[in-house]
């Protein structure tokens, strides 16, 4: 089998070739950059791609990451050895398994309401604006962390925002009424006209890794389990509120961006705290 050096000339070539690839079949920027990065980690530890490195891998991941981490490496990889399988002749068949997560099957790292309004409500108290729409938006709207950041001053005053989502399908994220209308007002208050919502000094957007940063602190400001102050969770909050005051899961599917239903329906899973609640109060003989 072939060796790819990938600070060689060859080898960047075959990574942004396999970019353009996933990109073709409508892959996110995210999911891009990750897959990617983890064909740079296969390689900065073994010289090619064959059955026994390809095991030593799996080995490797499941020692130092987390199961969700060492899967997503997995499945970029694997992506990556099926573009080769279309593209080169010498490619291993060789697959790699992805892990089995034993550890924790219930949503415990989601942000509880509870939690949410405090943090909602020591952002408005102490002024922080930016944060305290950041939070608001994410709760209720369901965006992406990747689609936050391209939200602008515009897109707020007209009410929605429309995106290229995965897939190529585009998607209407929705403003509700209220957040528009208290959006607005901080808005012309603080004379902000147009550009960007979340922005560094120079007007481009905030980083994601930055936008994680902000909540991180935020957490520990308004004492909030910070595990459950991630996009993501906020994401999940809105998706079971949302199912909690109308129960209309294929709605939510189309809000949220899901190409299949199977991927909405995680969200009808309970916490262990949910389920205990719910033990408590249903099981009175």
């Amino acid at each position: 089998m072939k060796k790819y050096e990938y600070d060689s000339k060859e080898g960047y070539g075959l990574l942004e070739a396999y970019g353009q690839d996933l990109k073709r079949r409508g892959a996110s920027q995210n999911t891009i950059r990750t897959y990617q990065s983890s064909v740079r980690l296969f390689y900065s530890l073994y010289q090619q791609a064959d059955t026994e490195n390809l095991k030593k891998y799996r080995d490797y991941l499941l020692r130092s990451f987390s199961p969700a981490t060492a899967n997503c490496r997995i499945c970029g990889l694997n992506q990556y050895l099926e573009f080769l399988a279309k593209n080169q002749s010498e490619s291993s068949r060789y697959r790699l398994a992805t892990i089995k997560n034993f550890k924790n099957p219930f949503l415990d790292s989601i942000i509880s309401n509870e939690d949410y309004n405090r943090l909602k409500e020591g952002l408005k108290r102490d002024q922080n604006w930016t944060g305290y729409f950041l939070v608001r938006i994410l709760a209720c709207t369901g965006v992406r962390v990747s689609e936050l950041v391209q939200i602008k001053a515009e897109h707020l005053r007209v009410g929605c925002l429309d995106l290229c989502s995965k897939g190529r399908k585009v998607r209407r994220i929705y403003f509700p009424k209220d957040l528009q209308k208290e959006a607005i007002q901080w808005l012309d208050s603080a004379g902000v006209s147009g550009g960007f919502l979340f922005a560094n000094p120079h007007g481009l957007p905030l980083t994601t890794r930055s936008i994680n940063r902000m909540l991180h602190l935020m957490a520990r400001r308004y004492q909030v389990p910070a595990h459950t102050v991630h996009p993501h969770a906020f994401r999940h909050l809105f998706a079971k509120n949302f199912l909690k005051e109308y129960n209309d899961i294929t709605l939510l599917a189309d809000l949220l961006g899901h190409s299949s239903i199977k991927t909405t329906r995680i969200y009808l899973t309970k916490s262990t705290l949910e389920q205990r609640e719910d033990i408590d109060r249903i099981v009175n003989w």
